[in-house]
């Protein structure tokens, strides 16, 4: 992985303890729109990380495979992720 991973731990570890209170405020029965806010937030954090690996993917593994002439693995994988990032 070129993303740096320090960060991407972080926002991941960020993100699990985000969820840990959600399932806590759940086991409290906590308001539900109270619920649904935490969980925006804990996908907002996971986007980042998505966003970091991909961006760290597109500057240097697609970058290197268009420098070698061999690009079209990583732009069809890259595809594939971006059609799923649409559903």
């Amino acid at each position: 992985m070129r993303a740096d991973r320090a960060q991407v731990e972080r926002l991941l570890k960020t993100a699990r303890g985000q969820i840990d209170g959600v399932l806590k405020m759940v086991d409290e029965n906590r308001y539900c729109m109270d619920i649904a806010n935490q969980l925006l937030a804990c996908e907002a954090v996971l986007r980042r990380a998505h966003m970091t690996v991909l961006r760290a993917h597109l500057e240097g593994c697609v970058t290197d495979a268009v420098s070698a002439g061999d690009a079209q693995e990583k732009i069809s994988e890259m595809l594939d992720v971006l059609e799923k990032l649409s559903r």
